[in-house]
């Protein structure tokens, strides 16, 4: 095959390892499949060794580099999926908006939306092909290299967490220029999240036409909304999306997981396990056993050990990981962190997480 044909989204190589897509569907498995979020991370010397001098979105928009990164975790560990190296705030720069990841500060966006009347400066229409085209020749380059060893997932930020990113102009403790809007400019909120939701959508489409064989959303704002702003703001687009994606998926016979995490959205755990999605993600304040009760079994669950528990020695771990999995139980779901890992992790304790997830969970099964 030549490198042209890498960039192709055709000929993939054949699937070896399904178990995360089996479990996201809710069948059996003979052990829980384990990811971690940001596992293509700082936590890795080879990835800080790639990523020194480079730009951050230098790097996201070269899909050779973006390939690397994603393959590095799975030459370390035995993950049962790998997510693709990208981050959120590219659809803000789709929709033209300036973005710069500032060393020690994090994204900055040096004008962010301010009032309502700014809106006019953003996109009207998004050609995502054209300004999001290299997430997607990432997406199938790596499908290719990373040769059927596991599922790939294609992610994007939810319209609530991009809209506060946009008008905070980075990250925020409070996100009150956010939440402003929310309350005084009820109207312009809904008109921006449902311009994102409509990128988000054709986006999130891209990328599975591009290779991806799952999805995820990330609401990483969500626990920053009571329940009912939740419900007015985030939860009516999170549900349009999953919709959407899936209709249009159908017309191309795709069974394509859709997974959502909108952290500590707890009190929304009900309404998000019936909103089309097929696995709802937790973070860690959810009780996992009460999760379980909750949704009912009508989602797999994704989640959701407290990514500090990898501070412990790795016997602890091997301990939180089994109580864990015992509250879970073994079907219908998928062993993750319950956000991303820190930059100052060891790898060798995630290891021990991912050893032990695969340990645990089989030895559970065979007593069933």
């Amino acid at each position: 095959m030549s490198q042209d044909d890498l960039i192709l989204p055709k000929d993939f190589p054949q699937l070896k390892n399904d178990t995360f897509l089996r479990a996201a569907r809710g069948e059996e498995t003979e052990h829980v499949p384990v990811w971690c979020m940001r596992q293509a991370g700082r936590y890795l010397p080879e990835f800080r060794e790639f990523r020194a001098g480079k730009d951050f979105f230098d790097t996201c928009r070269s899909p050779e580099a973006c390939c690397e990164l994603t393959l590095q975790p799975l030459r370390r560990f035995p993950f049962d999926a790998a997510i693709i190296f990208s981050d959120i705030l590219v659809i803000p720069q789709a929709l033209g908006m300036d973005v710069q990841m500032v060393p020690g500060k994090g994204p900055t966006f040096p004008d962010p939306l301010k009032e309502p009347e700014d809106l006019q400066r953003l996109q009207p229409k998004v050609d995502v092909e054209k300004e999001l085209g290299y997430v997607f020749k990432a997406i199938t380059l790596t499908r290719h290299k990373i040769d059927g060893k596991v599922p790939l997932i294609g992610f994007t930020g939810a319209p609530w967490t991009l809209m506060s990113y946009m008008i905070e102009g980075g990250g925020s403790n409070t996100h009150s220029k956010a939440k402003r809007w929310l309350y005084r400019h009820p109207k312009a909120s809904h008109m921006l999240l449902k311009m994102l939701t409509d990128v988000i959508v054709e986006y999130l489409l891209g990328q599975v036409a591009a290779g991806a064989q799952a999805l995820q959303v990330f609401e990483s704002h969500a626990g920053i909304l009571g329940p009912v702003e939740f419900n007015e703001f985030s939860l009516p687009y999170l549900r349009d999306i999953a919709r959407r994606v899936k209709e249009k998926l159908k017309e191309t016979a795709k069974d394509i997981p859709m997974i959502v995490f909108a952290k500590d959205a707890h009190y929304g755990l009900e309404d998000l396990s019936q909103s089309h999605y097929d696995v709802v993600g937790l973070d860690w304040t959810v009780d996992p056993s009460a999760a379980r009760e909750r949704t009912g079994g009508k989602v797999s669950l994704q989640g959701n050990m407290d990514p500090c528990a990898l501070y412990a020695p790795k016997e602890h771990i091997s301990k939180i990981v089994k109580k864990m999995l015992e509250g879970f139980g073994t079907r219908g779901y998928i062993a993750n962190l319950g956000h991303g890992l820190y930059p100052d992790m060891d790898p060798e304790n995630v290891g021990a997480f991912v050893e032990a997830v695969h340990t645990h969970s089989k030895q559970i099964n065979k007593r069933m």
